[in-house]
């Protein structure tokens, strides 16, 4: 639930334009979508193979980067490019394929290029608990009005701007659509309650809520209660920041108050050369309060509030930050002192098992690791460590749940005392706390 997953790219290799179309009698396609830690997965077939993408927003064009769990994919004329994004590393060798069929649903692209990233570190799969092989996010925005149903988890794509219906209490809004990509004026609310116009990158494949860059002459400035976080994962590196809170928002007609805000160090920027007037972004923790249209081709969005609008913001109220890493084995006994095979155990907790003496099973499960924590945080002062092996929360094992439902056990809410069983160096531990508030004892 916490991992945040931002992508900001900039590319040193220009890539040609193609497109996206549907069946001329067909005005719209439906696709399901999953949404996991607020961002949005859809299934995406490429040259035959199929792979989930995320649709973001805040790219202009496919990346390839995780190929792990494929036999094969072909792509087809390979050249070697230089790709450099958000993070504080150096730009990175990357490949450029064109000349790809592309399938989101019945939308078909036969002639579509993509960037391929084979550094093994960018990798969305571990953080989000699921496979994730790529994004893609302008060549669908340019060639369709799409509509994003965050409270169904449906997007529809409509062959024109005549094809679709404006929802009667939907707002209008103008979008700037620069470098491929689109742009939001909003306001946001200081504690004086002044309003600081600016200028936000609408960012569907962030997980976070707000990010805004300092700026004192203009009016941005830290919040005095605000704590140090890992913010993500960059195409060149690790992103930190600040994190904190704000007075509030105002998008258009509508007014989010106490809006997480994350302040991100400069040095995350470096790679990025001239961010314009860009004051910072709007991630899906915002957006999934809506539900969205997209225009690009008018260069408008609508939006409609729905049942998330008024939700809590999510916080790291622990302090720890998790990820897949690989597999394990579990031992579960399937027979009672009788020796007779219990009905509740037909079901495996793996795909790969190995029976012993019609008593005993070995099951194959995802291993959930520590990957980060925050200083000073409950997790840390109990003595959580990097790299730590979770192997249950309050007697729950883990590997019956999903990893954002692992998440969620440990930040359900301030006061409730967590109790962990890990393992480190093949040895298991216990650790409890009490998660808090994460603005807690910070000075006014």
């Amino acid at each position: 639930m916490f991992f945040l997953v931002f992508l900001g790219l900039a590319y040193t290799s220009s890539i040609d334009a193609q497109h996206f179309s549907l069946d001329k009698h067909k005005k719209v396609e439906r696709i399901k979508f999953q949404k996991i830690n607020n961002v949005i997965l859809v299934p995406v077939t490429l040259n035959g193979a199929k792979l989930t993408f995320m649709l973001d927003s805040g790219v202009s064009a496919p990346i390839l980067f995780n190929l792990s769990d494929q036999d094969s994919i072909q792509l087809n004329n390979v050249t070697t490019i230089s790709l450099k994004g958000l993070g504080e590393g150096e730009p990175i060798e990357a490949l450029r394929s064109a000349h790809n069929q592309f399938k989101i649903g019945e939308a078909t692209n036969t002639d579509q290029s993509l960037f391929v990233v084979m550094d093994k570190d960018l990798n969305l799969s571990p953080a989000l608990g699921v496979p994730v092989h790529g994004i893609i996010g302008y060549d669908v925005f340019r060639d369709f009005v799409v509509e994003v149903n965050y409270g169904k988890s449906i997007i529809k794509l409509y062959n024109n701007n005549e094809a679709f219906k404006v929802p009667k209490k939907a707002q209008k809004l103008t979008l700037a659509i620069e470098h491929k990509k689109a742009f939001l004026h909003a306001s946001i609310v200081r504690e004086s309650n002044k309003e600081v116009p600016v200028k936000l990158l609408v960012d569907t494949g962030s997980s976070d809520a707000l990010w805004l860059f300092k700026d004192s002459i203009k009016g941005i400035d830290l919040p005095k209660k605000h704590f140090e976080e890992f913010l993500g994962q960059g195409l060149n590196g690790e992103i930190y920041g600040k994190r904190s809170k704000i007075k509030g928002i105002k998008i258009g007609d509508f007014f989010l108050e106490e809006t997480k805000t994350a302040f991100p160090y400069k040095t995350s920027f470096q790679a990025i050369s001239n961010l314009g007037e860009r004051n910072g972004s709007l991630g899906g923790e915002v957006l999934k309060r809506f539900n969205l249209i997209f225009d690009y081709s008018n260069s408008v969005v609508y939006l409609t509030k729905n049942s998330n609008f008024n939700k809590p913001y999510q916080y790291n109220l622990s302090g720890i930050t998790l990820q897949h890493n690989g597999v394990r084995y579990i031992a579960e006994r399937i027979a009672d002192s009788r020796g007779r095979v219990k009905a509740e155990h037909n079901d495996s907790f793996g795909n790969v098992q190995i029976v012993m003496d019609n008593q005993t099973r070995l099951s194959l499960v995802p291993e959930i690791v520590v990957s980060s924590i925050r200083a000073g945080s409950p997790a840390e002062r109990a003595g959580l460590q990097k790299g730590d092996v979770i192997l249950s929360v309050n007697g729950k094992q883990v590997h019956n749940y999903k990893l954002q439902e692992v998440l969620q056990m440990l930040n359900e809410r301030k006061g409730k005392r967590v109790k962990l069983m890990i393992e480190r160096y093949n040895d298991d531990k216990k650790f409890s706390f009490v998660v808090e508030d994460v603005f807690k004892n910070k000075k006014p």
